[in-house]
C-alpha cells in the first residue's frame, strides 16, 4: 500500500494468517500487519487511542465471540469507523453473506483460494487496487 498504515486482519485462523503474512512477504507489501482473532478484538483495537488507524481491513466471516457481519454492523455504524474500507476475506460463498456484506458497505467479498499461487495473487491485485485508490483526507 501507498501509506504508512497498518493493515488488520480479522481472523481467527492461525494456519490461515500465516498465509497472508506469507503473501504478503511474497508481495512485498510493506505496511505492518496488525491481527486480531475476531470481531470484539477488532473492535477493541481500532477504538484504543494510541493505535493507528489501518488503511483497509480484511475481514473473516466466520469467527467465534463476535463474527464478520457482527462487526460490520457495529464498524460501519460508527462515524470514525464506517469509513475504514473494509475486504471480506473468507471460505463462505453463501449467496447471503456476499449479499449482506454489500448491504453494510463492504468495498470487495474474496473468497480464500485454496491454491496458494492463487491467494498471492488475490493479494497483489488487492495490494495494487490500495495502492491506486484515493482514501479521504487524512488517511
Amino acid at each position: 500500500m501507498r501509506n504508512s498504515h497498518p493493515i488488520l486482519l480479522v481472523e481467527d485462523d492461525r494456519v490461515d494468517v500465516m498465509t497472508v503474512e506469507r503473501a504478503f512477504k511474497d508481495v512485498k507489501v510493506t505496511n505492518r500487519l496488525v491481527c486480531t482473532g475476531n470481531g470484539e478484538e477488532a473492535l477493541e483495537y481500532l477504538k484504543t487511542e494510541n493505535n493507528r488507524q489501518p488503511c483497509v481491513i480484511l475481514l473473516d466471516l466466520n469467527m467465534p465471540k463476535m463474527n464478520g457481519i457482527d462487526f460490520l454492523k457495529i464498524a460501519k455504524g460508527e462515524e470514525e469507523l464506517k469509513k475504514i474500507p473494509v475486504i471480506v476475506l473468507t471460505t463462505s460463498r453463501e449467496e447471503q453473506d456476499v449479499a449482506e456484506s454489500f448491504n453494510l458497505s463492504v468495498a470487495g467479498y474474496i473468497v480464500k483460494p485454496v491454491d496458494y499461487k492463487r491467494f498471492v495473487e488475490a493479494i497483489r491485485v488487492l495490494e495494487l487496487y490500495w495502492t491506486l485508490s484515493e482514501l479521504p483526507d487524512g488517511e
